[in-house]
């Protein structure tokens, strides 16, 4: 019957897997390739590295395949609930007859023009030295106070909290609440950390412990979930901290500004945590170390000193060989003292004696020694006396200053002078000389 109907002209009856094939040709033919934007629902790994999921919106749902090659290019863990933009093959599933888009490029929604603007703040932060390395502080080994800030109502701050009660129960932790998402998030959170630098660069105060380390976190999320993460005025904000920040954003594929800015980048909130709580026990561990150690030179320092004290036994021996060794070492000594003393004294007495006969001479011989160069003195004396020159016929010429004349241009035509002679004055005038 079926073949009189083909016969005939009548419909053409498909086979299932006919059809299938047919519908996902023309399915290729008339969208492929195809970019669709979606939230991610039911989604899946295989321990191949295959990824199955769902993307749909309020309108409509399509199943979805990712192969190992091309989820092995993701930047990011696909999770449940992602808003998404993906590129790919439509076509049919033909061993259930289902609609199936093959995936070859998966990203989050809005991710392509937030991710620009993303690496254009990263350059231009990063060549004003904003993330450079030397800047940045290692985070303290036994902080005194933990400053929190996040959403209260966070799955981070329950990780976090959680971690830093089970590993250090005895450090106080300071929260400062703050929205970690929306418009409004980066203004509160830039608020809120300069609310605890305020606190960490206060006096310290009784009943106030002091901030020694700023631990600033957020949970997972997409980029635009992260995005206040990515706010310049919260990057500035997070270099400026006067005491170590950590930074503990989103999941460990995921890099904010602040990261970047922050002392040290910590994968997740949780760790985070770890980072800045050394667990109790491992101090305990480290002060029982350390008290070995001294309860060990302690006793090496003691076996020391009673060796020493034996070894000064065994050459002490008898106290009284001692004390009579010394004794005639002492009876020597006041010999040699008592024969020196004796010997010094006749010594001194030979002296005295030349002295005593020779001191007479040795006067008389240095008076006349000095009368005789004080004679010579006086004698070289007068003969620089200026009168002595006077009485050979010479004159001193002086003006009535008083002034000694010396040379001619000293005394013109005119001048009158007075002139010192051997036995007075004469007062002088001056005159042209006469042409002969």
């Amino acid at each position: 019957m079926f073949e009189r109907a083909q016969a005939t002209g009548a419909e053409r009856i498909w086979e299932v897997g006919a059809l299938c094939h047919a519908v996902g040709d023309a399915l290729a033919a008339r969208f492929n390739p195809v970019a669709v934007r979606g939230e991610i629902s039911g989604f899946s790994r295989t321990s191949s590295g295959h990824c199955y999921f769902s993307i749909k919106d309020a309108g409509g749902q399509i199943r979805c395949a990712m192969f190992r090659r091309a989820a092995s290019l993701l930047d990011f863990a696909p999770r449940d609930g992602d808003s998404v933009e993906l590129r790919g093959r439509l076509g049919v599933y033909e061993q259930r007859g289902d609609l199936q888009l093959v995936v070859e490029h998966l990203q989050r929604a809005g991710q392509g023009a937030l991710f620009e603007q993303f690496l254009r703040l990263k350059a231009r932060l990063e060549s004003e030295g904003l993330f450079e390395a030397a800047r940045k502080r290692a985070l303290p080994l036994a902080p005194r106070g933990i400053g929190l800030v996040t959403s209260p109502g966070a799955a981070a701050l329950h990780d976090v909290v959680t971690t830093l009660q089970r590993r250090v129960p005895h450090i106080p932790v300071l929260l400062v609440p703050a929205p970690v998402q929306g418009a409004q998030a980066p203004a509160a959170l830039v608020r809120a950390l300069e609310q605890l630098y305020a606190l960490a660069k206060a006096p310290p105060e009784i009943g106030v412990p002091p901030i020694d380390v700023i631990v600033l976190v957020r949970g997972g999320g997409s980029l635009e979930d992260l995005w206040a993460f990515n706010d310049e005025t919260l990057a500035r904000t997070v270099v400026q901290s006067p005491v170590p920040l950590i930074c503990g954003v989103g999941h460990e594929t995921d890099f904010s500004i602040a990261d970047f800015c922050a002392d040290l980048r910590a994968a997740t909130p949780t760790a985070a945590a770890e980072l800045v709580s050394a667990p109790r026990e491992t101090w305990l561990a480290a002060l029982q170390l350390l008290e070995q150690r001294l309860t060990d030179g302690v006793e090496r320092q003691l076996d020391q000193r009673h060796l020493r004290l034996d070894q000064a036994g065994a050459r002490l021996g008898r106290p009284s060989l001692l004390a009579q060794r010394e004794q005639l070492a002492l009876a020597g000594l006041a010999q040699r003292l008592g024969q020196a003393l004796l010997l010094n004294s006749e010594r001194h007495a030979l002296v005295y004696k030349a002295l005593e006969a020779d001191f007479p001479q040795k006067v008389k011989t240095a008076l006349a020694a000095q009368r005789q160069r004080m004679e010579t003195a006086a004698l070289r004396l007068q003969l620089l006396d200026p009168a002595l020159v006077l009485q050979r016929g010479y004159a001193l010429l002086q003006t009535p200053a008083g002034e000694l004349v010396r040379s001619v241009r000293q005394a013109p035509p005119a001048t009158a002078l007075r002139a010192r002679l051997a036995d007075g004055e004469i007062e002088l005038t001056v005159v042209p000389p006469r042409l002969l």
